[in-house]
């Protein structure tokens, strides 16, 4: 991987794993220490900053170009994995499938004013085991867990809930369209 060429990791195709890089952007040493969270756009739930490799760039640079897309952020990303993560992501189709992804930490370095999904996700920077709690796949949270070198108590480690199905997102935007609507006429009338 350190001599130039591209790792391709796009995955399988035809149902197979497909494969994802991710950032876990950090800063802070010892108890300062932070880690950076994004909303996902589509169910609004806490993830690190990930996207599908790039044909250009080596897995651990096209994981810091998503820090800076989807959360506007510089750093010095390590070049080898440090873990990996599976969640099921749900396809325009309404299909899901299963994703393996690759995660590079990144010491944050700076902070953009303005970045390509500015707008489009919540940012939040918290304590380890607030964000290792926040995150709704296992893995993950372990994975974050263990980045930080901090414990969670198994009393502390809720049920994680499943990510919404295609058609509960699809009926939570109705929901929010009737509800506006519904606003405006009574307003006007």
């Amino acid at each position: 991987m350190t001599n130039g060429t591209v790792k391709q990791t796009g995955g399988a195709k035809g149902g197979g794993k497909r494969r994802q890089v991710a950032a876990l952007p950090w800063r802070g040493e010892g108890a300062d220490q932070q880690i950076l969270l994004v909303s996902s756009r589509e169910t609004r739930r806490w993830v690190i900053p990930k996207g599908w490799p790039m044909k250009d760039r080596l897995d651990h640079q096209a994981a810091a170009q998503e820090a800076y897309e989807e959360a506007g952020l510089d750093g010095e990303i390590v070049e080898t994995a440090f873990g990996e993560y599976e969640y099921l992501k749900r396809l325009k189709s309404g299909a899901g499938r299963l994703v393996k992804v690759d995660v590079f930490p990144m010491k944050v370095t700076g902070e953009h004013a303005a970045w390509p999904e500015k707008g489009q996700r919540t940012l939040k920077w918290m304590t380890p085991v607030e964000a290792a709690l926040a995150v709704q796949e296992p893995q993950l949270r372990d994975l974050i867990a263990r980045f930080a070198g901090v414990g969670l108590p198994q009393e502390e480690r809720p049920e994680t809930a499943p990510a919404p199905t295609p058609v509960r997102v699809a009926l939570q935007r109705l929901r929010r369209r009737v509800t506006a609507l519904w606003g405006r006429a009574r307003r006007r009338g």
